[in-house]
């Protein structure tokens, strides 16, 4: 496609911020349990083990989500797994918050991330297929962008409806506790996703890869006024018109992996392996363990939730700009920096009746560092991984790898989540952070050595 005047920014725009209200779900159904764990824990009086498991739950069902969403999206197309996705976010958000159960509400959210991992990997797709060059990066970012709003709105409604209820066990509404309404709520968004799904056009590439030319065609010149059956030519060049993408397709005529699946899977594994998520999900447990009252954690959060979003929009600005791998170098080190505060911030914490315990000044400035850690990561690894995934694959190859780089991250993700709580509870949080920092740093090298620079390349170029 052009990249000129006769390029429709707007309209694609639009496209691109349907697909990432799945981002948003993502974000929001991800974190959401944050302010709900110490609900859940009284209600069905579970132990700390039990409550971790129904907290990362959650991840298996995401990695199962990746790994079929792919092959979904490459058979059905985009829009209709997108669909299926909204549905199961609606469907999971009501039983999520009518549970019973210990039990049903872990498989409630098992099966709630199976719609998390399926928008994860076809949201992207989706927007790197339909946008040109010249703005596909800021597009992409999109999805990070919806994912960090998500996680902001679901700290915030958390923190407003355990105010409201005077803590996560209140009643509200039909005299159901406040930790039920923090998942009832995403019904709404889950509602706009599927509506929004149904509204816009399918990807020009699946288009072509179903043999299915002229809409293709009508489909880039919606997005592109100068479009031509050149474009299409151009796409049905990359793809292989025999079969649909297989996970054999990603090993060489030697049976060994393509050095590009590992590179992308090493990526999707760093990006969590850096220890993110251990804010989004332990963050009010974490601030509560070391003297931070529930009331002041849950405002930590919320804070913490507005700085990445400010550092998303930062990515957004820069990505086209800078390129990918200058914002992933920098937010590699600047991670290893502000990790290491935190482990020193925490190595020389006071111990009281065996809990660490952070002095009004070491309080603070864990704070601080935590959050500038956020934004490091909010503005490099959080969107650019995201990008590069969407760009990084040759067509023939996408679908699969994307869902088996997805699959990936998922998997480290339930690692560190699940990995966590006994870590700080054994070790303490400076050894849980140590550990983060060592991988913030090896990041850097990783991307000095292996990623290479997709800014400004057609699809087509990978």
């Amino acid at each position: 496609m052009a990249s000129g005047s006769s390029v429709r920014n707007g309209r694609v725009a639009l496209f691109a911020a349907a697909a990432a209200i799945g981002g948003f779900l993502f974000g929001f159904d991800s974190a959401v349990v944050n302010g709900a764990v110490f609900g859940i824990q009284r209600t069905f009086h579970a132990s700390s083990v039990g409550t971790g498991f129904a907290v990362a739950s959650i991840l298996i069902g995401c990695a199962l989500g990746a790994l079929s969403a792919g092959r979904l999206a490459d058979a059905l197309g985009r829009r209709p797994v997108m669909v299926i996705s909204a549905i199961i976010f609606a469907l999971t958000a009501v039983w999520t918050g009518l549970s019973g159960s210990e039990l049903t509400f872990t498989l409630a959210r098992f099966v709630s991330g199976i719609a998390v991992g399926a928008a994860s990997v076809v949201s992207p797709a989706y927007t790197a297929e339909i946008s040109p060059p010249a703005v596909r990066g800021r597009l992409s970012s999109l999805q990070q962008l919806g994912i960090v709003i998500g996680i902001f709105v679901a700290l915030l409604s958390d923190h407003l409806l355990a105010l409201s209820a005077g803590g996560a066990n209140g009643l509200l509404w039909l005299r159901l506790e406040a930790w039920r309404w923090m998942f009832l709520v995403e019904l709404a968004p889950s509602l706009l996703f599927g509506v929004a799904a149904l509204l816009i056009p399918e990807s020009p590439r699946y288009l072509v890869s179903a043999k299915r030319d002229a809409d293709a065609l009508r489909v880039l010149r919606l997005i592109d006024r100068a479009a031509s059956e050149a474009d299409v030519a151009t796409i049905r060049s990359t793809i292989d018109t025999d079969r649909k993408p297989r996970f054999a397709d990603l090993r060489d005529s030697n049976g060994k992996i393509l050095p590009i699946v590992w590179i992308g899977t090493g990526l999707s594994v760093l990006q969590q392996f850096v220890g993110i998520n251990s804010v989004f999900y332990y963050g009010d447990m974490l601030w509560q363990s070391v003297g931070f009252t529930s009331s002041d954690s849950l405002r930590n959060n919320v804070i913490t939730g507005v700085i990445n979003v400010g550092a998303t929009l930062v990515a957004m600005r820069f990505v086209d700009r800078a390129g990918r791998r200058p914002l992933l170098l920098w937010g590699s080190l600047g991670m290893a920096a502000t990790l290491g505060v935190l482990v020193i911030a925490f190595a020389t914490a006071q111990t009281v009746a065996g809990h660490v315990v952070l002095s009004k000044t070491a309080g603070v400035v864990a704070l601080l560092s935590a959050n500038l850690y956020v934004f490091a990561f909010g503005m490099s690894w959080g969107p650019v991984v995201w990008v590069l995934l969407g760009e990084m694959f040759p067509n023939s190859i996408r679908g699969a790898a994307m869902a088996a780089a997805v699959f990936a991250q998922w998997i480290a993700n339930w690692l560190v989540t699940i990995s966590f709580p006994p870590i700080v509870s054994g070790a303490g949080p400076a050894a849980a952070y140590g550990g983060y920092a060592l991988f913030s740093l090896g990041s850097f090298f990783f991307v000095k050595r292996w990623v290479r620079e997709t800014n400004g390349r057609a699809l087509e170029e990978a």
